[in-house]
This record gives structure tokens, C-alpha cells and sequence, in this order.
């Protein structure tokens, strides 16, 4: 999921996303641990969307403060 994308979700879904990729982040250190992580790169895809996702969520959470 590109960046485009992540900016047209709303709070709730960015959360449920955030949530997903972090248990899935979980899940691949584990492997990682026992050597059985098949796709390496891919700690580096999910670390980059977390920070993506966080960003978006703070910048809204500051614009909605802001605002009221």
C-alpha cells in the first residue's frame, strides 16, 4: 500500500492497519529467530508503512486538536 493510499483511509482503518502490520512484524522476527524468515526485505516494507501510517495518525490527531 502506497502512500496515496494510507492518506485516504480514515482513523479507524489506519489503526486496524497499523495493528495488522505490527503483529505481522511480530510474527516475522519470531521466524527471523528460528531461521525461517523467507522474505528478509520485507522487515524494512513493514517498518517504512508503520512510520507512514504513525505519521498520518499524528498529523491528523494534531489537526483535530487544533480544531476544537
Amino acid at each position: 500500500m502506497d502512500l496515496k493510499e494510507l492518506k485516504n483511509l480514515n482513523m479507524s482503518e489506519l489503526t486496524a492497519l497499523e495493528q495488522s502490520l505490527k503483529k505481522e512484524l511480530f510474527v516475522m522476527r519470531q521466524q527471523s529467530q528460528l531461521g525461517q524468515a523467507e522474505k528478509p526485505a520485507r522487515f524494512g516494507i513493514l517498518r517504512k508503512q508503520v512510520a507512514q501510517i504513525l505519521t498520518l495518525l499524528n498529523e491528523r490527531k494534531k489537526i483535530n486538536g487544533k480544531s476544537n
